[in-house]
């Protein structure tokens, strides 16, 4: 009986062949095991938000309602600054730790966020202040809470709403400054973009505290002023952050950003 050997012997090209497609197919699904699902990609960076608010704002507030009276900005200023490099550094890599209304619009802008988290950014956002108010309200003695209306923040009675709203531009222009090219842009991101962001708040409420209270965040004055109804001059909080986020992205995107975001000039 004759017999038949069904033994095939595989050349060494075909054996090449085949591993290259084995190894192309091992990769391809590597990369969709490690592509962010939805809960990664919109609900945590969400949720980080709402959490570090939440911190960020009721110890910010809290610094500002225990600040002995004539004690001046110091300890407001290192308060605010150094839990927003504590929240970024912990909550950064999920959310980008913006934190701040005015932040995540320049970022968006700058190219640094999809346009579908700029709204329920917002939201966690002034939904964590009013909770982070509400809990430093909660920690504060009611006396200091009226004498201080709720941490909110207010412009000078000396000052004039142009020197106001001309110091919540200029240094929201440096936060806002600071984040996009310390934490967005790929040539000048650092490690170290969480205290350069910390310190740009240390020094703007040091320097501009006593004329505008230097608030540069929307949501840190609307949630302290919902919770305290103090309305006096609140949009000064408003028009000046945006502005200054308005007026980073447009420079970054036209003048320094690299060819991946800028508008222009790309060749």
């Amino acid at each position: 009986m004759a017999t038949f050997d069904h033994h095939h012997d595989i050349s060494e090209t075909e054996f090449r062949i085949m591993s290259s497609t084995s190894n192309e197919a091992l990769t391809a699904l590597d990369k969709v095991k490690d592509e962010p699902n939805i809960l990664e990609k919109y609900v945590q960076p969400c949720v980080a938000e709402l959490l570090g608010c939440i911190l960020f704002f009721s110890i910010g507030c809290l610094s500002v309602l225990v600040n002995p009276q004539g004690a001046g900005p110091l300890l407001p200023a290192v308060a605010h600054g150094l839990a927003l490099a504590v929240v970024i550094s912990v909550l950064g890599n999920i959310s980008g730790g913006h934190f701040n209304p005015a932040v995540t619009l320049g970022v968006v802008i700058s190219g640094g966020l999809t346009p579908i988290l700029l709204i329920p950014y917002w939201v966690c956002q002034l939904s964590g202040g009013m909770l982070g108010a509400l809990l430093a309200k909660g920690l504060a003695d009611d006396l200091s809470f009226v004498n201080r209306s709720g941490a909110a923040c207010m412009v000078d009675s000396e000052t004039s709403l142009a020197k106001a709203v001309g110091v919540e531009i200029v240094f929201s222009f440096f936060l806002v400054f600071a984040v996009v090219m310390g934490a967005v842009d790929e040539r000048s991101r650092t490690s170290l973009a969480p205290y350069s962001i910390g310190f740009t708040v240390i020094t703007g409420i040091i320097a501009g505290g006593s004329i505008s209270g230097s608030c540069l965040n929307p949501a840190r004055a609307l949630d302290p002023a919902v919770v305290a109804n103090y309305w006096d001059y609140h949009w000064v909080y408003w028009v000046g952050p945006v502005s200054g986020a308005i007026l980073v992205s447009f420079i970054y995107r036209f003048l320094l950003a690299a060819r991946t975001h800028r508008l222009f000039l790309k060749q």
